[in-house]
């Protein structure tokens, strides 16, 4: 039996780390003082459990001093704050632990509080004399830090200072990104996340996630184990082939798996130890980055084939073997012959998910759906026009065509040519079947050929035009005048990121089509005056969806993404647009509420996934909505 009496512990059983841990008279009151045993005899087993649990409060940043009777429950600590709640944390072996103090603490960005630790907490964290003597708020440290980051007029500058804070102080950056969502959410993800991307290799201070690169072929289970948390429940991964609208960006695209993870847990409620982003790095065919001398990838062309496809089956292998058969992937960013191979091939064995194939026709259909309201009829009334047949936009048809067919019972092969789609050869016709991609040919229906956009508007007479080509002001006046033409009331969604890349703008759709459009974008515009009438436009963002979702899928223990998960998804975000936001002519609820919206559509998500009887967290709570928001994070400082 190892003896647990003031300081002798810090001797036996923590020897290395004598600052890190320390138990002292002083610090710890008699009832800390348990012995720890490892024979198993059931009057020491309950002092184990208890030592094993206190050392974690600590390590989640409580101190000893707070851990008085109140806080234990049938002889174990509380979990106070709700945060592990979603998933359970790793066994934790005491003498393993270490709890920062002192200059370290400050210096770790999971515990750090800056000048909001107490006089207590310095005392018992031998922080005294490292910091100024005031002790401010954690509202106050926020106030200063949105006074700090409006003073940048460059948006790069203030994304570079956001990185720079969730190094520094992790609950902090997230309490600032939650308390000001609409203002720090473009910031720290759509549009500024490309610029960062593409400058990645100028702008790193800190890497964050994981880099697995051709190198590590045949070791990713060993360089997954480099990583420091075992308890994973998120991974975003790329392979920066299709970085937004920008292309090839190659390792530099990593700002992306970050900038999704952040919002998983800010607008989602994912713990940020549960979260890993990763990038792998098969190389890049984009020759300014394979020039540029503080490129940070591998400098050579892209692997494909063979080679590619032996590198991402050993990840997903690895992934598995490490972190077990419910972690949710999450595919970004990869080019479309890849994009959809890859959710193909492992859909039905992994718990996977391509948020540009899957989370943004989830996004837009509910945009579709709450448009209804304004539009009048159902979905199987309207006609829809896509520019763009990539990706975004056949998961968007797709799901169209899916919930037309659940709401009609129509096949849904006949809810198809509904939808027509425009590429970069014009309208996708069944003349050209034999040359389309695969993912193209549902969509080639009978017709004469049509080149130009304009023309397959005053020939198809949509009622919504959507785009997803990545080409920015390909919306040209023309085209939106003949869809105001042909309709009161035209819904033109402009999906495509960044701005710059934007089909036209929120301007140029309500002055083009008059006022009467009904506009919605992927990057965010400013509101617009027109005719002394002022036009607010949403944003069919994937942030409304994919937090949600991943929340749903980790509370419920799903093991796989069922395409009623997706539609459970969009009806509950369309069923969170208020009479006040249609009044607007908003199609999308605003982000301040978004944590509750997460919370609803969480919810539905987890439900759909009971019903299919993919969930394995048995059994399924009462009320799905109160659950999903009790095991949300909470960035809010511990004492």
């Amino acid at each position: 039996m190892i003896s647990l009496n003031g300081s002798s512990f810090l001797n036996n059983s923590l020897s290395g780390v004598s600052r890190s841990f320390t138990f002292s008279q002083r610090k710890v009151s008699a009832p800390m003082m348990v012995a720890l045993s490892s024979n198993g005899q059931p009057g020491e087993r309950n002092a184990s459990i208890l030592m094993e649990s206190t050392l974690k409060e600590m390590r989640d940043g409580a101190s000893v001093l707070d851990m008085d009777s109140k806080s234990t429950v049938d002889g174990l600590v509380e979990d106070a704050y709700g945060e592990d709640r979603a998933t359970e944390d790793p066994p934790v072996t005491p003498w393993a632990v270490s709890v920062a103090s002192g200059y370290s603490l400050l210096r770790d960005p999971h515990r750090n509080k800056g000048l909001a630790f107490t006089e207590k907490e310095r005392d018992t964290h031998y922080l005294s004399g490292l910091l100024p003597p005031v002790v401010v708020s954690q509202e106050l440290q926020i106030k200063k830090l949105m006074h700090n980051l409006r003073q940048y007029e460059v948006p790069l500058q203030k994304y570079m200072a956001m990185m720079d804070l969730q190094e520094m102080n992790e609950r902090l950056f997230y309490k600032l990104l939650i308390d000001n969502v609409e203002e720090l959410l473009p910031v720290v993800y759509t549009p500024t996340v490309g610029e960062a991307c593409q400058k990645y290799g100028c702008i790193l201070r800190r890497p964050q996630g994981l880099f697995i690169s051709l190198k590590e072929k045949g070791e990713i289970i060993e360089v997954m184990k480099n990583w420091p948390e075992d308890k994973i429940q998120v991974i975003v991964v790329t392979d920066g082939e299709r970085i937004l609208g920008l292309g090839d960006l190659g390792c530099q695209g990593m700002g992306i798996p970050v900038g999704k993870l952040s919002l998983y847990t800010a607008l989602g409620g994912i713990r940020p130890s549960a979260c890993l982003p990763v990038t792998i790095d098969v190389g890049t065919n984009n020759e300014k980055l394979l020039n540029d001398e503080f490129y940070i990838g591998l400098r050579q062309r892209r692997a494909t084939g063979q080679e590619y496809a032996e590198l991402l089956h050993e990840f997903m292998a690895a992934v598995k073997q490490k972190y077990g058969e419910k972690v949710l992937i999450q595919f970004e960013d990869f080019a479309n012959h890849n994009a959809f191979d890859l959710l193909a091939k492992y859909g039905t064995t992994h718990l996977v998910f391509n948020d540009d194939i899957q989370g943004t026709a989830s996004v837009v259909l509910a945009g579709l759906i709450a448009a209804l309201k304004l539009v009048g009829g159902t979905l199987a009334d309207h006609t829809f026009l896509f520019l763009g047949a990539g990706e975004a936009g056949t998961g968007i048809a797709e799901l169209i065509a899916l919930e037309m067919s659940k709401q009609t019972q129509a096949p849904v092969e006949e809810t198809r040519k509904k939808i027509w789609l425009v590429d970069s050869k014009g309208l996708i016709v069944s003349s050209r079947k034999e040359s389309l991609q695969h993912f193209k040919q549902p969509w080639a229906h009978e017709h004469e050929p049509v080149k130009e956009l304009v023309d397959a508007v005053k020939i198809i007479k949509p009622t919504v035009l959507i785009g997803s080509s990545g080409a920015g002001r390909t919306f040209t006046k023309e085209v939106v005048e003949a869809m105001a033409f042909f309709n009161e009331k035209p819904i033109i969604l402009s999906l495509s990121n960044p701005t710059s890349q934007s089909e036209c703008t929120a301007e140029e759709a309500y002055t083009w089509s008059q006022g009467r459009a009904i506009f919605a974008s992927g990057s965010p515009f400013d509101p617009v005056e027109y005719n002394g009438k002022v036009y607010a436009s949403g944003q069919a963002n994937n942030a409304y969806i994919f937090p949600g979702l991943g929340l749903g899928l980790i509370m419920s223990g799903a093991i796989r993404v069922h395409d009623d998960i997706l539609l459970a998804a969009s009806e509950a975000l369309a069923a969170e647009v208020t009479q006040e936001n249609f009044d607007k002519g908003l199609i999308y609820p605003p982000f301040t509420n978004i944590r509750k919206i997460s919370a609803h559509i969480a919810a539905r998500v987890a439900a759909k996934a009971y019903e299919l009887g993919l969930a394995t967290h048995l059994p399924q709570p009462e009320n799905l909505v109160e659950y999903a928001e009790s095991c949300m994070y909470n960035p809010n400082y511990q004492s």
